[in-house]
């Protein structure tokens, strides 16, 4: 097992981190998606096609480089569809579609995802039903769902599809409700229930990387801070108590980013420890990332409550992600089913 970043995985995080900083930073993300960014982010940095298999056109990496893409989205609270579409990207490796994978390596193709289908209907190539919630479903151009047991790619500019963009607590990434009503849709290949466990395995990994970065881009942010406040004639990080909770968020972000490491490591590597490696990466680093951002905005005091103060856009993305892929106790009860407790 190698955990410790390769040289190629530290040059494409400063590389992927150089161009956030300019083209996206965190003040950026109340106002939303970018197409232009988005496009700049595929046509230079080709993220969106990072996993994709080079005989699709992609680059053939693995989910270590994924993970440390995510990461940096993360830390700059990254609007737009580009976790949407590497969710995507993650369930076409293991239902293959030239044409879709072509077209997310080459930043032309932004899709949703939704594995929880239970309640869609397929036959006859079209698809009915009602999603609640899809990540980025306004943005994105296709919509992958799982009906019946298989994989189906749907055409959100089409016929039948009806989407309407929902208010929610993280405004720097939308979500929608789409209503599919006999929505033409092309069949991409069954789908197993082991490889559907997969995939959403492969989901937690992916958010928990997102989630560490998060997680990271909070602590630095308040250790900053604590350095410059001054209250009551001394810098708040001179307080003990403040040095306590930083301490604290310190050791919840050594501990998520091992996991996140082993799991990235095992969705490479070693298949058999990735369903336990991913169940505790949504155990864990999902309600520490809430945790840090949460303690992120209260050291900030009052100033940390403003709308023009960033620290409660980590808040609310830490909370949404909490719960984008059920809420952690869900994990950790598979965590102990796995581990037979």
């Amino acid at each position: 097992m190698k955990l410790v970043p390769s040289q190629e995985q530290r040059e494409l995080r400063a590389a992927v981190r150089d161009f956030l900083a300019a083209a996206s930073p965190t003040a950026k993300a109340r106002q939303g998606h970018d197409p232009e960014v988005y496009a700049r982010l595929n046509g230079e940095l080709g993220l969106s096609g990072l996993i994709v298999p080079e005989e699709y056109g992609g680059a053939g990496a693995g989910f270590a480089e994924l993970a440390v893409a995510l990461e940096e989205t993360g830390a700059v609270l990254l609007p737009g569809p580009f976790l949407a579409t590497a969710f995507a990207a993650v369930a076409l490796t293991r239902v293959p579609d030239k044409e879709l994978l072509s077209g997310i390596a080459e930043g032309r193709v932004a899709a949703a995802l939704a594995l929880d289908g239970a309640d869609l209907t397929a036959a006859d190539g079209r698809v009915s039903g009602t999603l609640a919630r899809v990540l980025s479903g306004m943005e994105a151009d296709v919509l992958l769902v799982s009906a019946g047991s298989a994989l189906h790619a749907v055409d959100l500019a089409g016929e039948g599809v009806t989407r309407t963009p929902l208010d929610t607590l993280d405004i720097t990434r939308g979500q929608a409700r789409i209503e599919l009503d006999g929505a033409p849709a092309r069949t991409l290949g069954d789908v197993s229930a082991d490889v559907s466990q997969d995939i959403a395995d492969r989901l937690a990994v992916a958010l928990a990387a997102e989630q560490l970065g998060v997680m990271r881009a909070a602590l630095d942010a308040i250790v900053a801070y604590a350095k410059i406040r001054v209250t009551f004639g001394r810098y708040i990080g001179s307080y003990q108590g403040v040095k306590h909770k930083l301490a604290d968020m310190h050791c919840k972000l050594e501990q998520a980013e091992s996991i996140v490491r082993y799991a990235a490591w095992a969705a490479d590597e070693a298949p058999d420890e990735l369903p336990g490696a991913a169940a505790l990466a949504q155990a864990y680093v999902g309600r520490a990332c809430f945790e840090v951002a949460r303690d992120h905005l209260l050291l900030h005091g009052g100033i940390g409550y403003t709308w023009e103060h960033d620290a409660h856009l980590y808040f609310k993305r830490a909370k949404t992600d909490e719960v984008l892929l059920g809420p952690p106790r869900i994990h950790r009860a598979r965590l102990a089913d796995l581990l037979e407790l």
